[in-house]
């Protein structure tokens, strides 16, 4: 499809991340754009119903009222089943439906495009992109899967923004294989570990994915699976080979601030995590192959306000020095990155997490074990809740005590800690003077409200 081929669109779960980022887009770029989501009340309005409304999108709940003969396009994602009232509206209504990855290729096929790729990494990074470009007035577009916390400040769900320039960054997913629909002027690839799919078939996606772009394809040249596919060192970024375009050394981490140098220059970002020196890294690459000054690049980051739920402050009890902290990891590689980087913020740190899924922690369960107890320090404790289930048939046949069994075995203190409600109480009893707190996970929309209750519960 081409993006001139409709301009009436309709979105099959509008609230989804990924939906309500494209949504946005369109509504910016000139298109007629309504949607609906089963989390939408007919009575109360949510807010972010409240923030689309604000940017003339309509909302429905989502039975099949907000669809019409006017109805140019239903977007659908991959967790819409035929089955759902408004696919078969749609279908009855001989009303093309088109997948929400289509849809993304199509809108990158119509502008200069930015794409970031690899497993973990991928929204902070496409945020410093498009941060950076920002500052340095090239009045860049958005399409990404966390909300910046500057953006949110406008009273917007973070996700998007439609610029007058002539970029576009998105966040190029590789989890349905959808990667390998975009062709992107220049393109990043920031790693590459076992997630949602086995190695050999993610090194194949991101073949694609490199052979896809335009002109520069950029690498993160510390790993080999992605030093394997470099186009030009030149091009890439690292921190173990100074013969990459973009080098970083000198990393420190002080309290909710990191600091390092690149090539040559200092850069300070007021976030935690030697993995965000990787990011910041990626995000200059990618802004030198624009055109900006490296080092307009690298000031402009010490203004970056990071993205929900990434290794994001949610608050501290000054009085028992216990800092909480919240982050959207969700595999092994994100969530042992996510502890490490918490670590220097205390003594002590108590690292919550809810799988995000059945299947996924059957397929993960080993190797978060290995990562999270090699992470793990003697004093630290590691909790693991109960799955998050969104519904489907699914085999439900794995308990997460799989995992906290596997790090008790190799030394480390970890714990089975059941509901939201029993997680709590175990924090609670968990927590002392000097501690730190993570709380991570993906796909529960609550886990920001546990994270803040979390915070209310040791006193702050």
């Amino acid at each position: 499809m081409q993006l001139t081929d409709f301009n009436t669109f309709f979105f099959v779960g509008i609230a989804g991340t990924g939906m309500s980022a494209i949504a946005q887009y369109l509504q910016g770029v000139g298109k007629c754009v309504s949607g609906s989501d089963r989390l939408f009340s007919p009575t109360e309005k949510m807010l972010l119903q409240t923030q689309f409304e604000a940017q003339g999108i309509e909302c429905f709940f989502q039975d099949g009222s907000g669809i019409s003969e006017k109805t140019q396009a239903v977007i659908v994602s991959t967790a819409i089943e035929e089955s759902n009232v408004e696919y078969q509206k749609a279908l009855a209504l001989n009303i093309p439906i088109v997948k929400r990855s289509e849809l993304l290729a199509a809108i990158s096929d119509s502008i200069k495009t930015i794409a970031v790729g690899g497993t973990s990494g991928k929204s902070t990074t496409t945020a410093m992109i498009f941060h950076i470009l920002e500052t340095c007035g090239r009045a860049p577009s958005l399409i990404t899967g966390a909300g910046l916390s500057s953006l949110q400040e406008k009273s917007l769900p973070g996700n998007a923004w439609c610029g007058s320039g002539e970029w576009l960054v998105i966040e190029a997913d590789e989890s349905d294989g959808s990667i390998v629909n975009y062709k992107p002027e220049i393109s990043v690839l920031l790693n590459i570990d076992r997630d949602h799919k086995e190695f050999d078939e993610l090194i194949q996606l991101f073949t694609i994915f490199k052979q896809h772009t335009k002109s520069q394809f950029i690498v993160n040249n510390d790993y080999d699976r992605t030093r394997e596919l470099s186009h030009n060192t030149e091009f890439d970024f690292g921190t173990t080979l100074n013969n990459v375009g973009i080098f970083g050394e000198n990393f420190v981490q002080r309290g909710f601030e990191i600091s390092f140098s690149v090539n040559g220059f200092p850069c300070t970002l007021p976030l935690i995590g030697r993995h965000n020196m990787e990011n910041a890294l990626a995000a200059i690459a990618v802004a030198r192959a624009v055109g900006v000054d490296l080092q307009q690049a690298i000031a402009s980051l010490a203004t970056f306000r990071g993205i929900y739920r990434r290794t994001q402050l949610v608050g501290t009890n000054s009085e028992r020095t216990i800092t909480v902290i919240d982050d959207f990891a969700h595999n092994p590689a994100e969530v042992a990155a996510a502890i490490r980087a918490c670590q220097p913020c205390a003594e002590r740190l108590i690292a919550y997490f809810q799988p995000h899924g059945f299947g996924p922690l059957r397929f993960m369960h080993e190797e978060l074990s290995h990562e999270v107890a090699q992470a793990l320090r003697p004093n630290d404790v590691f909790l693991i809740g109960n799955v998050y289930y969104a519904g489907g048939t699914v085999d439900m046949n794995i308990s997460p005590r799989i995992v906290s069994d596997a790090i008790a075995k190799q030394g480390k203190q970890a714990i089975f800690s059941g509901t939201k409600e029993e997680s709590l109480q175990e924090i609670r009893t968990q927590a002392s003077n000097n501690c730190a707190i993570l709380t991570m996970g993906a796909r529960d929309p609550k886990l920001d409200d546990f994270a803040k209750a979390v915070l209310r519960a040791v006193g702050a």
